[in-house]
């Protein structure tokens, strides 16, 4: 018996080790293999996203353009990545201010109960009677063409779904035996949140931190589809499909890169992450 697992005998402790299936090890390699791509950018390529070439457009892929390029000549391999980047960095920035005031203010409600927890909760329920996208979209209006805008709405329409998971399962996890043993025995609150919150809520939080990142990024390239996000000339997925839509039937190799690419980032976070809460 090994030291660790002597320790665990003696505090009780049993420790749950999640299985590494298949299609979650796919995830981590294909969300890995993103976020690599995603921090070199372009450099990758040694191409610039920017640089246009009217002699060069429409071209299939080749030494000189891996992926080819696009009706203008810019090189499609340069600007995915840096759409990568744009959408990558936005949903990460977007899931993280999102998850801070969420989790802090779900457990809050649900150690203080009573009226605190009602006015939390009638709060979370009337940011979330007030449609996401309608919220993004006006905020997008009063800055068009910014990022920040869409980095802001998404945060707030984000942040409601980490509050709501977070109060019902510190709710159930307060109420059990064991944290009220704690209690008595005058724990302190931060050794309780450590000691019993954390690891129960811990892989919901990451499961809701993957669906939430995963709908951040189809935000993005659904609002830049229809030209209220982010706008050309920025490298962004969204942008990149309604330019090349009009090419379709010349080049429809050109319009299905961004979209492989959509495709690629949701299902590798759902895979890798979006299974946690299975054990």
């Amino acid at each position: 018996m090994t030291d660790q697992t002597a320790s665990d005998s003696l505090t009780g402790v049993k420790r749950h080790w999640p299985r590494i299936s298949p299609a979650r090890l796919t995830g981590f390699v294909l969300l890995l293999a993103l976020a690599l791509a995603a921090a070199m950018g372009p450099d990758l390529v040694g191409q610039d996203p920017a640089k246009q070439s009217l002699l060069d457009a429409r071209q299939l892929p080749s030494g000189a353009h891996l992926l080819g390029t696009d009706h203008l000549g810019r090189d499609m391999a340069a600007r995915l990545l840096s759409g990568a980047q744009l959408s990558l960095s936005l949903a990460v920035f977007s899931v993280v201010t999102a998850a801070i005031p969420g989790t802090l203010l779900g457990v809050f409600a649900a150690w203080s109960g009573g009226w605190t927890d009602r006015l939390l909760t009638s709060f979370a329920d009337a940011v979330l009677a007030l449609p996401g996208l309608l919220l993004v979209l006006m905020l997008a209006a009063i800055s068009p063409g910014s990022w920040w805008a869409l980095y802001v709405g998404i945060s707030l329409t984000l942040w409601v779904e980490y509050f709501r998971y977070t109060r019902q399962r510190s709710r159930v996890v307060l109420a059990e035996p064991a944290v009220e043993a704690s209690r008595m025995l005058g724990f302190s609150p931060g050794l309780i949140i450590r000691r019993h919150l954390v690891p129960e809520i811990g892989p919901g939080l990451l499961t809701v931190a993957a669906f939430g990142a995963a709908a951040a990024v189809t935000a993005v390239a659904a609002l830049g589809f229809i030209s209220v996000g982010v706008r050309p000339p920025t490298a962004e997925w969204g942008v990149m499909m309604s330019e090349l839509l009009p090419y379709w039937r010349e080049a429809p190799f050109l319009i299905l890169q961004p979209i492989a690419c959509l495709v690629l980032t949701v299902l590798a976070l759902h895979l890798s992450v979006g299974g946690l809460l299975k054990r």
